[in-house]
């Protein structure tokens, strides 16, 4: 399962990326001839990451689709289940890829995290010295 090996190195890029930042998600964009299992890959991702900074981000994949260009009449073409690299247009077998082979890291979401809460009492309370809850006499 190469789904191990490349969520490994992503997480290694991501890391350097980072900073050890908590991460939220993490975008790529993956062609369809890199023969990459979306599911395998989600799943590969949780265990690769679990207990480091990057535990509990998410990927989300972009899917981009093998599309052909003939180079004699410029049409392009999605590449189907029988994966014929001539151009169904004018038969030329002049063609070349155009997309499908990507593996590309795109963006990032990190989690900002919240200041902590100020200690103590907080507003008049903490003028007078009054305990958290306290009341005030009056």
């Amino acid at each position: 399962m190469h789904e191990v090996s490349l969520c490994r190195q992503l997480a290694a890029a991501v890391t350097r990326a980072t900073g050890g930042r908590p991460v939220e998600t993490v975008y790529l964009r993956v062609g369809e001839l890199r023969q990459v299992v979306p599911e395998a890959l989600e799943y590969a991702w949780t265990f690769v990451v679990r207990g480091t900074p990057l535990s509990g981000s998410a990927l989300a994949l972009d899917h981009v689709p093998a599309v052909l260009r003939c180079d004699d009449c410029a049409v392009r073409t999605r590449l189907g289940p029988g994966l014929g690299f001539s151009c169904p247009a004018c038969g030329s077998a002049r063609t070349h890829l155009m997309s499908g082979e990507e593996f590309v890291l795109t963006a990032v979401d990190v989690h900002d995290e919240m200041p902590p809460a100020p200690a103590g009492p907080v507003g008049d309370d903490a003028q007078r010295g009054l305990p958290d809850g306290a009341l005030s006499p009056s």
